[in-house]
């Protein structure tokens, strides 16, 4: 089982300017979650999806990573179609939403301003991901969504940024033998814009499970 003392953190005020900004949220949206977000999903998967960190009105609302918000929609219809999922939408902590063999988790816990935290918050919250990148089987594969979650990665693994360079469903070795496979970020801007559409999405998903099958 693994250790959540270690990976999360529900009362977590390291970051004072994402503490306060906590703060300042749950005063306006009294029935909003409004504190660290958990991982969520099987614990002993052997996909691992890296997000940035929780959307205003979306995880920081209901407390399920990319639940409540326009990144998750993409999301979970694809884990859905491909076999990770028991549904393909996820809209509260009480929907029946199950994951098989797949957990999500996001590289800051906590809500960030403008949706863009600092380099040391990134760095502070970075021991809860190392934390649970090593409760991960050797055959698993990591799925960085956006070159924020692709570095905390490398960094979660003390690896350079060189190790890897970020790019659209490439896959890597890492030095530790684990597979890393990069996407586009599944955000409203992403989608619209066609950067990421569900073809391109899907090819990522594909990649990942080549690799599972693989090992």
């Amino acid at each position: 089982m693994i250790n959540t003392n270690k990976i999360f953190d529900q009362d977590c005020r390291k970051c004072e300017r994402l503490a306060d900004f906590l703060c300042e949220t749950k005063r306006s949206y009294p029935d909003y979650h409004a504190r660290p977000v958990a991982p969520f999903g099987d614990q002993q998967a052997e996909l691992l999806i890296v997000g940035l960190a929780p959307g205003m009105h979306g995880a920081n609302a209901t407390g399920r990573p990319f639940t409540g918000d326009y990144a998750g929609i993409l999301l979970y219809e694809t884990l859905f179609e491909f076999g990770y999922s028991n549904k393909p939408t996820s809209e509260s902590l009480f929907d029946g939403l199950q994951l098989t063999n797949c957990r999500i988790t996001n590289a800051v816990k906590c809500l960030p301003p403008q949706n863009k935290p600092t380099t040391e918050e990134i760095t502070q919250c970075n021991s809860f991901l190392s934390a649970e990148l090593a409760t991960l089987p050797e055959k698993a594969v990591i799925l960085a969504l956006g070159t924020i979650a692709h570095q905390a990665v490398l960094k979660a693994y003390s690896f350079k940024v060189s190790t890897a360079k970020f790019g659209h469903n490439a896959s890597h070795t890492l030095p530790n033998g684990r597979k890393l496979v990069d996407s586009y970020h599944c955000s409203r801007y992403n989608t619209q814009t066609k950067r990421l559409t569900k073809e391109k999405f899907h090819d990522v998903f594909d990649t990942a499970k080549r690799l599972l099958e693989a090992c």
